[in-house]
């Protein structure tokens, strides 16, 4: 507890703001969430002093599931409150601390420590960006520095929003808001980008679908391979092949959103009684995506770390040739295909990188069953505690257990499957967003609308304000 007591008292370091004495109306709370939203953006435009420009490019999934913007303020996004949320959810689910979350002390020591170890990895994350600049010790500190302080800034507004002067979570809205910035960008931005095409020569092409298509339209020279692969046979400014914007992008977009929402609204029905009424019975929902995107959240994060070790290695350590070689070989089958052309191109790799995911998915999303409190033994555990039981069965743990289990497991499984799936199909028809990102989007949207109509009851009937102590 020494480790889980320093990471406690290191988060009390960071300015904590007061719960309001009376819960502020929904317009208060509308217009605050606004502005944490605008101060989010104002963050990931503004590029750090004194580099304008460069730096290390965070793999895709990363950028979006993090709201993490290269060179800003917004460089490390949200990756920190994350990453120690999952961290410190693993080890008090595998009982490595011991820790009652129904107990408000330890629950309190859990926020806490889960701060602090946000804290931790902010500062580490900072330094190793920074140093990835190769400037002098003065501006490496200066960097860092500037890093870190986005990232305290969206962790003071992500417990503000949480405290009740805002709608929902910092870390909800902040994802919700990189991953409309990044559909609305594609499909509407009138930016143009410069194309270094094979022949020698430079052609300018608009960024968003939308507006280029009516350019096209106007001046008759629309290029098919780029409105329906993104392809463009050129290297655009940094070296990398250009992949810009399609449409069957943008289509894909709204089809698989469709799909994601029909989805998350599915449901499986476990019959219930109540012990203390055992003629009243009732039903329990499991979602269909049981282990939610978390399978493929971790499938990604480890490739992503493969990738800046990479990375690491070719910058630090040239010397170890087998070493860089032996890595981006890995490398090759660890990357998703870029577009349709990618699959058409090398089926071999895209098949093998299909097999990678969808393994390692269902063993992260089993993994998550066990040490996310979701497994057949704690639901038993919770559906006794409040006094709820099978019909026909005992009130026993490990009768419930025993047929929770059917349930379970293979909705783990299958979730996990359906969930690398999306994300494997939004890679190959360039999804704006990413399939996670669009999962993570929808639920974030549900939730709000589910929040916004609640406090709009609440305004509208004061007297279920009282009864359900508000």
């Amino acid at each position: 507890m020494g480790v889980v007591s320093f990471l406690a008292k290191l988060g009390n370091i960071v300015p904590s703001p007061p719960r309001p004495a009376r819960r502020p109306d929904i317009k208060y709370r509308i217009t605050f969430t606004i502005a944490a939203v605008a101060i989010f953006f104002a963050m990931a435009s503004v590029s750090v002093y004194p580099v304008q420009a460069g730096g290390p490019q965070l793999p895709t999934l990363l950028q979006v599931v993090f709201a993490a913007t290269t060179g800003t303020l917004a460089q490390l996004g949200i990756g920190p409150i994350v990453t120690s949320g999952l961290i410190m959810q693993i080890l008090v689910g595998g009982k490595l601390i011991d820790l009652d979350l129904s107990d408000p002390e330890d629950r309190k020591l859990f926020t806490e420590s889960e701060k602090g170890l946000a804290i931790v990895i902010a500062l580490v994350e900072a330094t190793g960006f920074a140093l990835s600049y190769r400037q002098n010790i003065f501006v490496t500190v200066s960097i860092a520095l500037q890093f870190f302080i986005g990232a305290l800034i969206l962790m003071i507004l992500d417990e503000t929003i949480q405290k009740g002067y805002g709608i929902g979570s910092g870390v909800s809205l902040f994802i919700l808001a990189g991953v409309s910035r990044t559909i609305v960008w594609d499909m509407l931005s009138p930016a143009t980008v410069n194309v270094y095409m094979l022949d020698g020569s430079t052609r300018v092409y608009r960024y968003g679908v939308i507006p280029y298509l009516i350019e096209g339209i106007i001046n008759g020279n629309i290029d098919i391979q780029r409105l329906i692969y993104g392809y463009v046979p050129g290297y655009l400014a940094g070296g990398e092949t250009a992949l810009l914007p399609s449409l069957v992008g943008m289509v894909s977009t709204f089809i698989l959103l469709l799909v994601i929402v029909y989805l998350q609204g599915m449901k499986i029905n476990i019959p219930v009684t109540i012990q203390r009424a055992p003629g009243i019975r009732g039903r329990i929902p499991l979602n269909f995506l049981y282990v939610s995107n978390i399978p493929v959240l971790l499938v990604g994060i480890v490739f992503s770390n493969i990738m800046l070790f990479r990375n690491m290695v070719e910058a630090y350590l040239p010397q170890y040739q087998w070493l860089r070689e032996g890595l981006n070989s890995v490398l090759v089958f660890l990357s998703s295909p870029r577009g349709l052309l990618g699959v058409l191109y090398d089926p071999v790799r895209a098949v093998i990188y299909a097999a990678l995911l969808m393994g390692l998915a269902v063993l992260f999303g089993l993994m998550w069953v066990e040490v996310g409190g979701l497994s057949p033994a704690a639901q038993a555990e919770n559906l006794i505690k409040s006094g709820i039981s099978i019909p026909g069965m005992r009130s026993n743990p490990k009768a419930l257990e025993m047929v929770l289990s059917r349930y379970v497991y293979p909705l783990a499984v299958l979730s996990s499957l359906v969930v690398a799936t999306l994300s494997l199909v939004a890679d190959i028809f360039s999804v704006f967003g990413g399939g996670i990102g669009l999962l993570l989007a929808s639920g974030i949207l549900q939730q709000i609308y589910t929040a916004l109509t609640y406090e709009q009851a609440l305004e509208m009937y004061p007297v279920l304000r009282r009864l359900v102590g508000e």
